[in-house]
């Protein structure tokens, strides 16, 4: 019997993002706080600025734009939110949405599965993924378990489950 796998990804769905984008603009240009305080949210190349006269303004938009991420079910590890920095008369917020698990980020999850996984069980990166191999199905779903117990610095998914 060949070996049961899966692949362990960090990928964030671009129109997801860009719908809870849309919505989080549209509930800044309706919300009574906001009004004649020039807030704003749009993307700006592969960058999300966000824009208002005032720091807690501008952390208001950031907060509003995290709550519609959350409720399009994606994980707010995938946001990379810089510090609101003073422009003008205006200040801005500079996020990203990270995608893709990093050589050392790799590494690490393949310490923890050798480590604390069960054993047989086989991890090799792939790029921006890990593959995880393994005779039994069970130890793979072990393997999810205990990676979902832990708290990693960025978000991740399991795909292409054989």
């Amino acid at each position: 019997m060949a070996d049961s796998s899966f692949d362990i990804v960090s990928k964030v769905e671009r129109q997801e993002v860009d719908n809870a984008l849309n919505q989080a603009a549209k509930e800044i240009s309706q919300r009574y706080d906001f009004k004649g305080v020039d807030a704003s949210i749009a993307w700006s190349g592969e960058k999300i600025e966000m824009r208002a006269n005032a720091e807690e303004r501008v952390k208001a938009v950031l907060d509003i734009f995290q709550s519609k991420l959350v409720k399009r079910g994606i994980s707010l590890k995938a946001l990379d939110a810089g510090e609101p920095q003073a422009s003008g008369k205006e200040y801005r917020i500079s996020a990203s949405i990270e995608e893709g698990i990093s050589q050392d980020n790799a590494k690490k999850v393949a310490k923890i599965i050798r480590d604390e996984g069960p054993k047989g069980v086989k991890a090799q990166v792939q790029g921006d993924e890990l593959r995880v191999s393994s005779k039994s199905r069970d130890d793979l779903q072990a393997v999810q378990q205990l990676l979902k117990g832990k708290d990693l610095d960025f978000a991740i998914q399991f795909v292409n489950y054989r």
